[in-house]
């Protein structure tokens, strides 16, 4: 299985033999993807179902992990003036000791919350993307906003390491948004012990550490969504952008001067971001190419990791058009052949085969397959993320111990 560049390694040269499925820098899944966290961490609190993964990762009585949507590695290391705290748990800092690990694919929220809340990879816990194919209904179901509405226990039908941990008396408890409380996927990724609401960011890392320090063995997860959110609408490294990540920096500095005693705290990130000019080279429109719209009956995923679902008796022409006319610009891959890659990683349920797309098509530049009639809103997002290349696979993994 091929194995994802480290962040500083040179990429592939951009000839059509490197962009063959196998080639595709695959997660790390097992031994440092964000599937891989919770279960190191619960392990190390004796949590029986979880085995610890990341060896590097010491064994804490309380342990919070503070996700920062959409705050990738790279973006950390381009900002040490607004993201001073952060650059300074990094291990190219005096003292800090903080790594990349990767997302898992596609690297999109509802994919590696998934990841993050079962400890399992995409193609086990079953969400591959922003949007899939449901096989019982042939309908595109949005996994984030879960529309349409489909029997959560049965899309994803694993524990999570949350409930693992609370069944076996660990303090466990989520600090987010009351938006997020009853949501779907909350409760199939993050659901164990008690949710609690909170509208600022203070509130929340503030009850964070409150919550870390009730139990004598304390599993805690918080969540700050804007900085993905001005990402999206404005662009990395806009002035808005570079505002939510100076105020969530002095965040993170605010919780980990709260930790209690025999504390760890874990900052990460679902993904990372990447701006896609607004041209015509860099934004390809499905639905103003008649080349890669022909026999295709939906369009799944998103912008950088798409999902193709193909007509009856057009896969192997749908396939051989995606290929032809994306070149070197995209990993494009078969069902069959992404699995066979590992890019959903090690092992695919069955009841996850069907939600693939029979064509997968993975960014390797900087472009995205746009579609400006059937996703708008989608489509005029400037900061957009998903596929395999370092910016937007490899997240923090940030470390402060008390």
């Amino acid at each position: 299985m091929a194995q994802p560049q480290s962040p500083t390694a040179p990429w592939p040269d951009d000839e059509p033999a490197a962009l063959a499925p196998g080639s595709a820098p695959v997660p790390e899944y097992g031994v440092g993807s964000l599937a891989d966290l919770l279960p190191t961490l619960a392990a190390g609190q004796g949590v029986p179902g979880c085995t610890p993964a990341i060896p590097e990762l010491a064994p804490a009585d309380r342990n919070c992990v503070f996700l920062i949507d959409g705050l990738g590695w790279q973006q950390i290391k381009d900002h040490p003036d607004e993201a001073p705290y952060l650059t300074s748990l990094l291990a190219t800092s005096r003292g800090g000791t903080g790594r990349p690990i990767t997302a898992g694919f596609p690297a999109t929220t509802a994919t590696s919350l998934a990841s993050v809340g079962t400890g399992l990879p995409p193609g086990a816990h079953g969400l591959p993307g922003y949007t899939a194919r449901n096989p019982a209904t042939g309908e595109l179901m949005n996994q984030l906003r879960w529309r349409p509405y489909t029997d959560p226990a049965a899309w994803q039908p694993y524990p999570t390491v949350f409930q693992l941990a609370d069944a076996a008396g660990v303090h466990t408890a989520q600090v987010s948004s009351p938006d997020f409380a009853q949501t779907p996927l909350t409760k199939i990724a993050l659901s164990g012990g008690t949710f609690h609401g909170r509208l600022t960011g203070e509130e929340r890392v503030d009850l964070a550490a409150a919550q870390l320090a009730a139990g004598d063995r304390s599993l805690i997860y918080t969540y700050y969504s804007e900085v993905d959110g001005k990402g999206h609408r404005f662009g990395v490294d806009s002035d808005a952008w570079r505002g939510q990540v100076m105020y969530v920096d002095r965040l993170v500095q605010r919780l980990a001067e709260q930790l209690p005693p025999r504390a760890a705290l874990y900052v990460t990130a679902d993904h990372g971001m990447i701006d896609i000019p607004f041209d015509e080279e860099s934004r390809i429109d499905v639905d103003e190419d008649w080349e890669l719209s022909a026999g295709v009956a939906l369009l799944g995923g998103e912008g950088r990791a798409r999902h193709v679902y193909a007509v009856p008796g057009a896969r192997a022409d749908v396939l051989a058009v995606w290929r032809e006319v994306l070149g070197d610009r995209f990993w494009v891959a078969s069902r069959d052949e992404a699995i066979e890659a590992g890019w959903f990683g090690p092992r695919i349920d069955e009841r996850v085969y069907g939600r693939i797309g029979d064509v997968v098509a993975a960014a390797c530049d900087d472009v995205a397959i746009t579609a400006s009639v059937q996703e708008p809103n989608e489509s005029a997002m400037v900061g957009m993320h998903g596929s395999m290349t370092p910016v937007e696979q490899f997240v923090p993994l940030l470390e402060v111990r008390s």
